[in-house]
């Protein structure tokens, strides 16, 4: 299910504003793969180039390849939207339906997809929640809003939304930044475990929650306001926070940067 991803030359322009600049990077797949640097210097907007994502922003455009075991996602013949379907996101908020219970905020995207079976429904609401460990949280209350679970529930459910479309990748934007340090330890659990499974790449601006949860980090940074986010160096994380080979890393991880 999971698979690897390489980026190429890639560039991220809003309108002529050049974002971010000349990114080169392989993602493994069954790892997580964290982004780490300053507000401001692309993280995020990287992030969303991996799915297509930024291009819900008028004038976002890039130059370069994002292939997906070798396959090219911006290739002419490529939908956007299978993209999206292929390579989830979870977003920095959690943002469950509203008005959907919990059951059909899991199955939204397999409804969506023209996914009519009571049966099938009902055994992949199941496999995603027990997947994203709220199963047995929730499964006496199926039918209440999903706006009505905590903050870090409505995480996982989020979690459970994405993986119940059996993507090959998970994206996750700060998924723990507006939660409180026990749901934050339980989305890092779910993410040690979920890589088994998937290739995962999380933004955080927790240096700590990056050493704890990832594989590999990323450090981006940028020269100065309104110059264009760079990535600086990627490598294991344990090398990374042990003896990165960039000073500009070693600075932004002692905090001595700025």
């Amino acid at each position: 299910m999971a698979q690897r991803i390489d980026v190429k030359d890639l560039n991220v322009y809003y309108g002529s504003f050049l974002a971010v600049e000349d990114v080169q990077m392989s993602i493994e797949a069954r790892s997580v793969t964290a982004f780490i640097g300053p507000s401001g210097c692309g993280k995020s907007t990287f992030l969303r180039t991996l799915n297509r994502m930024h291009e819900m922003i008028r004038g976002a455009r890039v130059e370069g390849t994002v292939e997906l075991n070798g396959r090219d996602l911006y290739s002419k013949d490529i939908d956007p939207v299978a993209v999206r379907r292929t390579i989830g996101m979870v977003f920095q908020r959690p943002n469950p339906f509203p008005t959907m219970s919990i059951f059909d905020n899991v199955a939204a995207g397999l409804r969506l997809n023209g996914q009519k079976d009571k049966k099938v429904l009902a055994e992949t609401v199941e496999k995603s929640l027990r997947g994203a460990n709220l199963w047995n949280e929730v499964k006496d209350r199926l039918n209440k809003p999903g706006a009505g679970l905590s903050g870090g529930q409505q995480q996982r459910l989020c979690i459970a939304r994405a993986i119940a479309v059996k993507p090959q990748v998970l994206l996750m934007d700060e998924p723990c930044s507006a939660l409180d340090p026990i749901s934050t330890m339980a989305i890092e659990d779910l993410v040690n475990e979920l890589k088994s499974d998937y290739t995962i790449v999380i933004v955080t601006h927790n240096m700590q929650q990056a050493a704890r949860v990832s594989d590999r980090t990323a450090f981006f940074n940028l020269a100065a306001t309104g110059k264009p986010g760079k990535l600086v160096e990627v490598d294991d994380t344990t090398k990374i926070f042990s003896n990165p080979t960039e000073k500009a890393t070693e600075d932004y991880i002692s905090g001595r940067f700025g």
